[in-house]
């Protein structure tokens, strides 16, 4: 027997034990390169055949392409065996599938920190005796400027960029206060609403500004309605929202076209006594804009300011929201990131 022979026998033997222990199609096609590829086990006996005589030749080359038939045959065959091995068992597992074996984990979700602190705002109004009002957010030019003292040639009108319509004269609402106008001229006085919703106005995004935003704004009209009024409702609002009975408030004079006296209304810090970050060690927050209504506001919405007096106030849901919970960036309200998200 020569080397080569000797050689094929010891590949055969190789090869059979090689398929035997294979678990996994990658191993077959592993074997496969090994034996059948360009620089595998067969190729290196294929080219032992030019250092051998003719009559050699005739013995070992039908041996060879014998032992390449038998390779490849082996090889499929152990292939076809392993898919049918794995079937068969996926079959057994499926087959003794026990369903009371685990519990899948419940899924669970909460409501959007936008949507609980709308719905605290509610409760707290609607404990004080005010009704919730809502109305569109495409507007007209009337109802968002003109009937709230803010005219064609008005300065504010330059402070609110405003998303203009391709129908004339009509808009984005830049603020909930038309649904104070609307309120009146259908419910008349007195009359005790707030409003919540969005409002957009042309502004940059950052992380203190967006161009679309959710206000809340109150207002109360009614006979003899003083600024002391407004300030009581104010301070009760503001200590039921953070749940400091011993918040207090300060108000500074403010410009808003559609109030007369405008005021600025400020909180004492809920989180400290002496001044920290949220502060910026002042030991104050502002809150909110707010003032008695306008005796023009009045007199568009059909009501004698000689006989009727109101106070308004408004601000921004995501600035309450920032601040009891500490957030630091107006774009994680919308941004959808679920670590943020599943803080509330």
């Amino acid at each position: 027997m020569t080397k080569i022979e000797k050689d094929i026998k010891t590949l055969k033997k190789s090869l059979k034990n090689d398929l035997d222990s294979a678990q996994n199609e990658q191993t077959i096609e592993n074997i496969r390169i090994q034996y059948l590829g360009r620089k595998g086990s067969l190729a290196n006996l294929m080219s032992q055949l030019k250092t051998l005589s003719i009559e050699e030749k005739r013995v070992v080359g039908p041996l060879l392409n014998t032992l390449k038939i038998h390779t490849e045959e082996s090889i499929d065959n152990a292939h076809k065996s392993l898919i049918i091995h794995l079937q068969q068992n996926k079959f057994q597992k499926l087959k003794h599938f026990d369903v009371t074996a685990y519990k899948q984990k419940k899924l669970s979700g909460h409501i959007h920190i936008y949507t609980q602190v709308i719905q605290q705002l509610q409760d707290i109004f609607i404990s004080m005796g005010y009704e919730i009002a809502d109305g569109p957010e495409v507007e007209t030019e009337y109802y968002n400027f003109e009937a709230l003292n803010i005219p064609h040639d008005h300065p504010a009108r330059d402070i609110q960029d405003t998303f203009w319509l391709t129908n004339p004269g009509w808009l984005l609402r830049t603020h909930t206060s038309p649904v104070q106008i609307r309120e009146m001229k259908k419910k008349g006085a007195p009359l005790a609403i707030v409003s919540i919703g969005r409002a957009y106005r042309h502004e940059a995004v950052d992380a203190s500004h967006g161009f679309m935003f959710q206000q809340h704004e109150g207002l109360l009209v009614g006979k003899n309605i003083s600024v002391s009024n407004l300030l009581a409702t104010v301070k009760a609002f503001l200590q039921k929202f953070f749940e400091k009975d011993d918040l207090d408030i300060r108000v500074r004079s403010g410009y808003f076209p559609f109030v007369e006296p405008g005021l600025e209304v400020d909180a004492s810090c809920p989180f400290c006594k002496s001044g920290c970050s949220v502060c910026k060690k002042t030991g104050w927050v502002e809150m909110l804009g707010a003032g008695l209504v306008h005796p023009n506001v009045l007199a568009s919405a059909g009501l004698d300011p000689e006989v009727y007096s109101g106070f308004a106030w408004g601000g921004g849901i995501e600035r309450l929201a920032m601040i009891k919970h500490g957030i630091n960036d107006i774009r994680l309200f919308t941004g959808n990131q679920i670590e943020f998200l599943d803080q509330f």
